[in-house]
């Protein structure tokens, strides 16, 4: 069996597709939609969109196929994302590169195969559309030509949801986008009886910076702003732009220390920044809501109480003082 090679783009393709923020979330009729059209068209009883990340492949629609997820060392998806024309194999059992593959000689005993990569919005190869059958079969021209159109039906898909979910101003989840998100990693705590934090961060007197500066420099504010939230938290951590001068951060399996430890290692960088620096009178204020398995399920209820645990501009309280909802 021939594992699937990394691409040289890896880590940017990586970095786009986590700043998708589709993983692990539910499944959406918007590409459900496309997959039962290709699956129809083709008459293969599989279809599905698959994510290709670091170590598997993971099916954000599928059609014919009970699985969720599979490695990306066994994955076809992970051979079609390295070329931007389609991977046709008309019969896996009689090509050296997938013979012995696992999904070839077990469940779902692939034969044929057609990948077309789609890509996220700055042209990475990040997941497929892919078709799939126990029985071998060729594969025309005018099939490649629709599958692409298919695949571009996918790409628009993922664009169309990144720009309902994404703030324009500074590239961060919006409000309907983090409550999205939010929704999912919490559900996701709540299975695995892991630890969640939320905290709700606005800047103070933003107001008067538009107003003496100039919205221009306001707008600056927030992109800096934003950036270096997100330096300072995890890569899993959910962090957004909520509103006007409102930002959130959601982390998923973070302890109290953690979320303390990050909080005052921003606030010191902060006070050392650029930002700071034009703007020393500029300081902001967190609330923070320890998440337990009976918090409330309403992102906006919880996002209230963060509200009213605001506490002083720039400040960040001791672990045992932090506000809990259970």
């Amino acid at each position: 069996m021939l594992k699937p090679a990394i691409p040289l783009n890896e880590a940017q393709r990586l970095s786009s597709l986590q700043a998708l923020k589709v993983l692990d979330t539910a499944a959406e009729e918007r590409f459900d939609r496309i997959t039962r059209l290709a699956a129809r068209m083709f008459n293969v009883p599989m279809a599905l969109v698959s994510l290709v990340d670091r170590d598997r492949q993971w099916f954000k629609s599928k059609q014919g196929i009970d699985a969720c997820e599979t490695g990306r060392d066994i994955s076809f998806c992970g051979h079609a994302i390295l070329t931007d024309g389609p991977l046709i194999v008309c019969d896996a059992s009689a090509a050296p590169a997938f013979a012995d593959n696992p999904l070839v000689v077990g469940a779902p005993h692939i034969r044929f195969y057609a990948g077309q990569p789609v890509h996220a919005p700055d042209g990475s190869r990040v997941r497929t559309l892919c078709l799939i059958s126990p029985q071998p079969r060729q594969f025309s021209d005018d099939d490649r030509v629709q599958l692409a159109e298919l695949g571009a039906m996918v790409d628009r898909e993922f664009s169309v949801m990144q720009t309902a979910t994404t703030d324009e101003l500074t590239k961060l989840s919006n409000r309907r986008g983090f409550a999205e998100i939010a929704w999912h990693v919490l559900a996701l705590c709540r299975r695995t009886s892991r630890p969640a934090k939320l905290a709700a961060i606005d800047i103070d007197r933003f107001k008067v910076i538009n107003e003496t500066l100039g919205r221009a420099e306001g707008d600056r504010v927030l992109r800096n702003f934003g950036m270096q939230l997100t330096v300072h938290f995890r890569s899993s951590d959910v962090v957004s732009r909520l509103g006007a001068d409102e930002f959130c951060v959601l982390a998923g399996g973070a302890t109290e220390l953690e979320m303390i430890d990050t909080l005052e290692r921003f606030a010191v960088s902060f006070a050392r920044s650029g930002l700071a620096a034009t703007h020393p009178r500029l300081s902001w204020s967190v609330g923070i809501v320890e998440l337990g398995p009976t918090s409330p399920n309403s992102i906006d209820e919880v996002l209230r109480i963060a509200d009213r645990n605001m506490r002083a501009p720039g400040k960040v309280r001791a672990p045992s003082e932090m506000t809990r909802v259970r």
